[in-house]
């Protein structure tokens, strides 16, 4: 059995896909738990060295990828080539770790031992991504996953499974051994995950998405205490403050509303404008909108479509129900004549504090703006929120930024700029957005145990 691979700015299908079960996904398991005792024991340096191959081979392919995402995802090819730059620098980020699993040396405060503490692999990693980055997020847990010495079953989004299939060939000819990961392809995504909880074997999670699937796999992995890292949903609060420069402000809100056409958990949702320049900024930024093209990324366009429509009736019944709850539309780019889930670039203005669009995760390209003028009050409205992914804050007093900054309920703010992702940095979010963090020594930390050695040391 097979599913089809269906583009989103044209509608036709790029690819047939085999359709996993739940007995090939258990399979899977089989070849990652065979696997685990010689990858484990594999030297770091070697593991580095796969890793650091990937990351050159996925270089070398960069455009091969790039149209490949732009296809099954509809991004435009120049975000599509951001990602697989983005996503092949966690491979060299955690060849570079794999060297350094870190560990401890302690005497007892009451004398008589010493303590050494290691950190070993946490065994079979179950990874389950999104469509919205089809690469990046498959590195960002195959990255650390592998330079910790685990094994992994990998289930891609049904919607965007080539990429996926195509950093494991990569993984493959850098010289991954057999059975280390293993991609399952599937439209049964409750049921190949299930049955991976319930299996024995795996003693990780690691999953992107929504919050809500976040809570049901939570529950599901309570029952036999797996191992879980959950990146979730935001509601990212983009804070223009009296004093910002325009220019800067403008061009970061660009960037974190539609980046991937505003379908990023990090993508700026709800935006709070000093009111002393609200007019001015909500000009600035409508112009930029405006000018911004759509349409399918072989035609060069800066915005491509959402992934269907399901997704384009969301984002649609959103914008209405703002409206009819007395937001009105500033400014909008226009849609082209093409048959794609394509949703026109918008800003809303006039939003009422209490509207739904500013509480929910909109994921697509729209910004709700509204105006602010006491920072305590907006304190209140920021944090209030179940969600605690990343914000923005934009202010020309660099003390007053950070001040701002600390005092939001989110795992990452970016300051005067509109993108907040790196390597380097531990990504993740407080509240209803996540647990754990990826990148950064924090994101090997997610794929390791601690184990500690009391030795007898007489005095």
């Amino acid at each position: 059995m097979t599913f089809p691979v269906v583009d989103p700015a044209t509608l036709v299908e790029i690819a047939a896909v085999e359709d996993m079960d739940v007995p090939a996904a258990l399979r899977a398991v089989d070849a990652a738990a065979g696997a685990l005792r010689a990858w484990s024991r594999t030297p770091p340096r070697r593991r580095s060295e796969i890793l650091h191959r990937a990351y050159e081979l996925m270089i070398r392919d960069r455009e091969f990828l790039a149209g490949l995402i732009s296809r099954e995802n509809g991004k435009s090819l120049s975000d599509a080539a951001g990602e697989v730059a983005y996503a092949a620098e966690f491979f060299r980020w955690f060849a570079e770790e794999a060297v350094r699993p870190g560990g401890d040396f302690g005497e007892s405060p009451a004398g008589g031992a010493r303590t050494l503490v290691t950190h070993r692999p946490v065994g079979v990693a179950a990874l389950v991504t999104p469509w919205n980055f089809p690469a990046a997020m498959i590195t960002r847990k195959i990255g650390p996953a592998l330079a910790a010495g685990c094994t992994a079953v990998v289930k891609p989004a049904a919607e965007t499974p080539l990429t996926a299939l195509a950093v494991a060939a990569l993984l493959t000819e850098a010289g991954l051994p057999d059975g280390v990961i293993t991609v399952v392809t599937t439209t049964d995504a409750s049921g190949v995950v299930g049955a991976w909880l319930n299996d024995e074997r795996v003693r990780k999670i690691s999953f992107t998405g929504s919050t809500a699937v976040g809570r049901v796999l939570l529950r599901h992995a309570a029952d036999r205490v797996v191992n879980s890292s959950m990146e979730l949903g935001g509601n990212a609060p983009f804070i223009v403050a009296g004093d910002a420069g325009l220019e800067a402000a403008v061009a970061g809100a660009m960037i974190a509303k539609f980046r991937n056409g505003g379908q990023a958990c990090t993508a700026a949702n709800r935006f709070y404008v000093h009111r002393s320049i609200a007019t001015a900024f909500t000009a600035r930024f409508g112009a930029a909108v405006e000018k911004l093209t759509v349409g399918p990324a072989a035609d060069g366009a800066d915005i491509g479509p959402l992934i269907s429509a399901a997704a384009l009736r969301r984002v649609t019944r959103t914008v209405d129900e703002a409206i009819a709850a007395g937001a009105r539309i500033s400014h909008q780019a226009t849609l082209p004549d093409a048959p794609g889930h394509f949703y026109p670039p918008t800003v809303l203005v006039d939003v009422p504090a209490d509207a739904a669009i500013l509480r929910e995760e909109i994921f697509g390209p729209v910004a709700a703006i509204t105006t602010w003028s006491d920072e305590d009050e907006l304190l209140q409205l920021v944090n209030d929120s179940e969600y605690g992914l990343a914000a923005y804050v934009f202010s020309g007093d660099l003390a007053g930024a950070l001040r701002l900054g600390e005092a939001l309920d989110a795992g990452m703010v970016g300051i005067n700029r509109g993108l907040v992702s790196d390597p380097s940095a531990p990504f993740g979010g407080v509240k209803q957005s996540g647990l754990g963090r990826e990148g950064a020594r924090e994101g090997l930390r997610e794929f390791q145990e601690t184990q500690y050695l009391s030795v007898d040391w007489p005095a």
